[in-house]
């Protein structure tokens, strides 16, 4: 169901005052039936940063991780005084080289695959990803309730694509945080996995999440211009942990 992302949301301190993730069982990143490294879907720039970044960045000094990028985050600023909507997705693959290098990845590694932001054509997405998964293979990206319709649309593409493929659907939530509160029934937390980041994970993923200027920071004065990812929705992405929900 998309919902509308507007005010503050659920603050991190509600989150972090929650006691069920520490009840959640771990993820097992040996995971034997993993046939290939984990690919990793990402709606727009950042995203894989924000859900899984720290993953990806304990996963690069081992089996190593694909990232694909759907969308190049072209209307992530409607309006934007300072860049055309051509620029910015120009300055959006660029942020994302830098922040997958800050977390271990590095092209040919890193996909973009180009739809138009706000407007993916889920069918070609689904046969694209059914291309690149294999029997086990990791399929990790959004949830298909996350509330953003660019994320349920890749979340719902990726669904079938592993279904085809018999690869394994991990996926995980990035706006859920925001209008979601613990215990929210919408929220499959029964399927709930919690991934527990090393020191140098974290300290990655923190670089990686500060490379995406553009979306941290504002553009310039205009409204239009104003930052996506504001402090208070970046502390929910500075967690000792991160959440996936498996089948």
């Amino acid at each position: 169901m998309v919902r509308p992302i507007v005010g503050a949301g659920t603050d991190e301190e509600t989150w972090r005052a929650w006691p069920a993730p520490a009840t959640w069982p771990v993820l097992d990143l040996e995971d034997p039936a993993r046939t290939a490294p984990p690919l990793v879907v990402a709606p727009h720039p950042d995203d894989e940063v924000l859900g899984v970044g720290g993953l990806v960045a304990m996963l690069a000094g081992g089996v190593g991780a694909e990232i694909a990028v759907v969308t190049d985050g072209e209307a992530s600023h409607p309006g934007s005084t300072v860049h055309t909507p051509a620029e910015l997705a120009g300055i959006r693959r660029a942020e994302t080289v830098t922040a997958c290098g800050l977390l271990g990845v590095a092209p040919p590694a890193i996909v973009h695959l180009g739809h138009p932001d706000g407007g993916i054509d889920e069918s070609a997405l689904t046969d694209t990803l059914t291309t690149r998964l294999t029997p086990g293979r990791w399929c990790v990206t959004t949830w298909h309730g996350d509330g953003h319709p660019d994320h349920e649309a890749v979340g719902r593409a990726a669904a079938v694509a592993c279904r085809r493929t018999g690869a394994t659907l991990l996926e995980f939530p990035v706006w859920t945080w925001h209008w979601a509160e613990p215990d929210d029934p919408d929220v499959p937390w029964h399927r709930a996995r919690r991934i527990d980041l090393t020191r140098a994970a974290r300290s990655a993923k923190r670089q990686a999440i500060d490379a995406f200027r553009s979306q941290i920071l504002p553009l310039g004065p205009a409204p239009v211009d104003a930052a996506i990812l504001p402090p208070h929705v970046l502390a929910r992405f500075a967690r000792p942990y991160e959440t996936v929900f498996v089948p």
